[in-house]
């Protein structure tokens, strides 16, 4: 519960804000979730408890449902106070025909989030092209002491929320494991790994994620 309403609910009331999005599911294998979306009147749906990502989870609602949607959009069910505008924004990335996947990334300001290997970095092209995601700051800054890299670079940290057109996503799942994907625990590098882009769009505010009982703390202490 955060002031008063369960995460994933304040997840679903997010993700309906979006001008974008036609239809908001609440992919599943969790009895609990499923009933608290039910009792609230979301759109939920159980899916199998042996998904090895929330891709393989949002392919299967595709397969359920038929539904012929032509982007799709993975909202992680773990940031309570996602921003609808930045999804926004990001699914209208898919109006450029060389956009197959989307994700989104903020500037890094302070050196916690820098040396914290549960926030994931990420390096671009200088067109917006993900070169590489990792749990390490990337890049290394030669002839700096780490705790001066912030004056010397612009640090990005991945925010993930991924739009997939809805024939990559079948391809994507099918893709197996990469050796880059095991090394990190990151499977966007599966992706890249396999020569799929992905187009990062640069954003400004912070969407915080609960990953920690201290990052739920850190909400609850927010007025």
């Amino acid at each position: 519960m955060i002031h008063g309403k369960s995460m994933i609910r304040r997840v679903y009331e997010q993700a309906s804000a979006c001008r974008t999005l036609s239809r908001i599911v609440v992919a599943t294998d969790h009895e609990q979730i499923f009933s608290q979306v039910r009792d609230f009147g979301g759109e939920v749906m159980m899916t199998s408890p042996n998904h090895p990502s929330g891709t393989d989870r949002c392919w299967e609602v595709i397969e359920k449902s038929g539904d012929p949607c032509d982007v799709v959009v993975n909202i992680q069910g773990d940031v309570p106070f996602q921003d609808p505008g930045q999804i926004d924004q990001m699914v209208r990335m898919f109006e450029n025909p060389e956009v197959l996947i989307a994700s989104m990334a903020g500037k890094i300001t302070h050196r916690g989030e820098l040396e914290n290997h549960a926030l994931v970095k990420v390096v671009t092209t200088s067109n917006g092209v993900a070169l590489y995601f990792s749990r390490h700051p990337i890049p290394f800054v030669r002839d700096s002491e780490p705790e001066q890299w912030l004056q010397h670079f612009t640090f990005l940290k991945h925010i993930g929320v991924y739009g997939f057109r809805r024939h990559i996503l079948e391809q994507l799942v099918h893709l197996p494991v990469s050796n880059l994907e095991k090394a990190e625990s990151l499977e966007q590098l599966r992706w890249l790994e396999n020569g799929f882009p992905v187009h990062i769009l640069l954003t400004e505010g912070d969407s915080p994620s609960v990953d920690t009982p201290d990052d739920l703390s850190k909400l609850l202490n927010k007025p």
